[in-house]
């Protein structure tokens, strides 16, 4: 093996067991699982959004649950990718400034395999806290509802990084709260996508604020 891919590999390794530590130590609760639970009971699958810098939780909260998520093709993703497939996620390579069409197409082979799907809208590079398109033009080849999550800490640490990711502490109280499910027709136009996303980012943000997990959204 390539010394590049046992970097990567130990990353993923060393990655994953600290994501094991951490929440091992933290408590969980969920709010507007209901909202998630009535997809489900009418056969759907969904795509979940969530801001960047709300990853970490969620990948403990959803371990194992095979959700295909979008991940760049910088290189800082391929430890991202180690760490999310040894947590039972699938993944994409892709993003809205590189390998755009690539990671569009992957999540749409991934929705009609039966397949959930995770992507941060204001990923890979920010700004934070705003909502580009792809997981609309996603919903609105798929069908699939779109699935806002928003998460925050009883105690954390934030990091220096444009999405100001967080990182809770040990023994903290981690919220994770689902949104109303939100539907893109498939002839929508660009006007009507602009206009999902930006209530979306707006819901987001409010949600984000109130669990003291704010982000820095852009100005429109």
């Amino acid at each position: 093996m390539p010394v590049r891919d046992l970097r990567f590999e130990a990353g993923g390794v060393v990655g994953s067991g600290v994501v094991a530590a951490l929440f091992a130590t933290t408590r969980m609760t969920f709010a507007g699982r209901e909202r998630l639970r009535r997809l489900r009971e009418e056969g759907r699958r969904v795509i979940f959004v969530f801001w960047h810098g709300h990853l970490l939780p969620l990948v403990h909260a959803h371990r194992g649950e095979r959700i295909v998520v979008l991940v760049s093709e910088h290189g800082d993703g391929e430890y991202i990718s180690r760490i999310l497939r040894r947590n039972g996620f699938g993944t994409v390579r892709g993003s809205s400034t590189r390998g755009g069409i690539k990671g569009l197409k992957g999540l749409v082979r991934a929705a009609r395999a039966g397949r959930d799907l995770g992507v941060s809208p204001d990923g890979p590079r920010g700004p934070a806290g705003h909502f580009k398109p792809g997981a609309l033009a996603v919903a609105r080849l798929t069908g699939l509802p779109i699935v806002p999550i928003v998460v925050g800490a009883s105690r954390g640490w934030r990091l220096g990084s444009w999405d100001r990711f967080l990182v809770p502490r040990p023994f903290s109280t981690v919220r994770v709260e689902y949104l109303e499910p939100r539907f893109v027709p498939r002839d929508a136009h660009r006007s009507e996508l602009e206009a999902v996303g930006a209530e979306l980012e707006a819901a987001m943000n409010e949600v984000a604020a109130g669990l003291g997990a704010p982000v820095a959204p852009a100005a429109r």
